[in-house]
């Protein structure tokens, strides 16, 4: 079993809120994301200079004790079938274990639920509109891995980046109706960042504030972050 890492980060207090975690990074996202701040990520080819994962999980043996939890993120991780022996693996040196994902493959999340012990969900935009965000109309699939994150009752922080040139005020608006009208009572909005992104429209463009009908959501704690 060889899970493509593109890249792994030995301590992390932010990528798992409340938690000393490692990060494991996996090649590869079938999304585009303009605003990504990983794009030597996206592509599916192994990175030269990623480690090897029998070397990842080697270094994680001799953390026991130390940290908390390790976080699998991207990329988008769920696109690789060999994410849950790695899970596996890795619960087996009693970490606790996080997954970044954005839901592209509900088929495949389902089977990583019950190794799961909280999960960073990426809600990329109105879900009838997520093309013009990752480029792939994969809304359904994603509204449909969010329903059954909340049907399994795993601890789950559902966040959004935005740029209000991808995400004007009414697609916010939108996308909070939905997330109340799903059962969720938190979201956190993250600004853009412009380190790393590929896109210069986006880094020029300037920024602006959530509107206040969706930060004084009734039916929604909004975070901005």
């Amino acid at each position: 079993m060889d899970l493509p890492v593109g890249g792994f980060e030995k301590l992390s207090t932010v990528d798992w809120p409340g938690q000393l975690a490692a990060v494991v990074f996996c090649q590869g996202c079938a999304w585009h994301c303009g605003y990504c701040h990983n794009p030597h990520l996206i592509p599916f080819a192994r990175a030269a200079d990623g480690p090897a994962w029998p070397k990842v999980l080697a270094w994680l043996g001799r953390r026991q004790g130390l940290l908390d939890a390790v976080v699998f993120s991207g990329g988008e991780p769920t696109w690789h079938a060999e994410l849950g022996e790695a899970i596996r693996q890795t619960r087996a040196l009693g970490f606790k274990i996080g997954l970044h994902t954005g839901g592209p493959s509900p088929e495949r999340l389902e089977r990583l639920l019950p190794l799961l012990d909280w999960v960073g969900f990426d809600f990329k935009a109105p879900f009838a509109d997520y093309a013009k965000v990752t480029g792939r109309d994969d809304g359904v699939p994603a509204r449909r891995s969010l329903e059954m994150i909340r049907a399994a009752r795993i601890a789950c922080e559902i966040r959004t980046t935005w740029h209000p040139a991808l995400l004007p005020d009414a697609d916010l608006q939108t996308m909070a109706d939905s997330l109340a009208d799903l059962g969720c009572t938190e979201w956190v909005i993250q600004r853009f960042r412009a380190e790393g992104c590929d896109d210069d429209a986006l880094r020029r463009h300037p920024g602006g504030n959530v509107p206040p009908s969706v930060v004084r959501h009734a039916r929604l704690r909004v975070s901005i972050r």
